[in-house]
């Protein structure tokens, strides 16, 4: 099962570029407060594929001066635009307009793009015997020493941990749970949708090592159409991290029985986890 979901994800990216090349024409979803910096960033010793930086900025950031939370995710392709998407949005835009529209709670969501056939390598801290990777060490670095620096110096944002979430789905959510847990003091809130957990044996040290923290804040959820053993991994590393020291009233665990692998899962979590991590009301 594992296997098939890597193999499904690699394939969809492909699917997408081959789309892209034929000028196949797909209507762009984006809202008008979504943007793309125009700086792109080429990680130092990860590869040579420079990334793409997407920005949401909250319906209000050009009428007051104040500072606002920052949300920083992967796979920046999924996240706003159906155009660039591999299977559709998670109309992050959409979604957190409207939560704005009804609650005055305001964010900055900074994307991320995956590096495409590198993304296995960006977002795995240790290596797999079968499919290789284990870069994510120094795509963890550029997000903490390089990208949220420039976002800090470029935007009104609130810099403190306890403002900061990581967000991410599959290997994406591996790399997000890596790097909260690795820098606390930088990211306070984490939220890791069907995180790989199977990848490598090593993230049980990791979390062992890592795990006692009573500040971060952590949202896990899962399918229950992605398989068993999905399911049990997740719940085996909320057991763990519990065990490590974690505060069992920072961490939440949500199951939806209907949902799977895939972006529209994904989609219909993202309020929840947004709203549990900063207490919205």
């Amino acid at each position: 099962m594992k296997k098939i979901l890597l193999f499904v994800y690699v394939l969809l990216f492909h699917f997408t570029i081959i789309l892209s090349q034929n000028n196949v024409k797909v209507k762009s979803t984006k809202s008008n407060n979504v943007s793309i910096i125009k700086k792109e960033f080429v990680i130092p010793k990860l590869n040579n594929i420079s990334h793409k930086i997407w920005v949401y900025l909250p319906p209000n950031y050009a009428e007051t001066s104040k500072k606002f939370p920052v949300i920083y995710m992967h796979d920046g392709q999924n996240l706003f635009d159906n155009k660039t998407s591999y299977i559709g949005e998670w109309q992050v835009d959409e979604i957190l307009n409207k939560l704005f529209k009804k609650t005055g709670k305001d964010f900055i969501v900074v994307g991320v793009e995956n590096a495409g056939i590198e993304r296995i390598n960006e977002y795995t801290p240790w290596k797999n015997s079968k499919y290789g990777g284990g870069k994510g060490a120094i795509y963890a670095n550029f997000l903490v020493h390089t990208l949220k620096p420039y976002i800090d110096a470029n935007y009104r944002t609130k810099k403190q941990a306890k403002h900061t979430a990581i967000i991410g789905s599959s290997l994406g959510g591996l790399i997000s749970y890596y790097v909260g847990l690795k820098y606390p003091k930088v990211f306070g809130k984490i939220g890791a949708f069907s995180t790989s957990f199977w990848f490598s044996n090593k993230v049980i040290d990791f979390t062992k090592k890592h795990g006692n923290t009573s500040k971060v804040k952590l949202y896990l959820y899962v399918g229950g159409k992605e398989g068993d053993s999905q399911e049990s991994d997740t719940r085996n590393m909320k057991n763990l991290l519990e065990a490590t020291g974690f505060a069992s009233k920072n961490i939440k665990t949500s199951v939806n029985s209907q949902g799977k692998h895939n972006e529209t899962a994904w989609k219909n979590e993202f309020l929840k986890v947004v709203t549990w991590l900063y207490n919205i009301k």
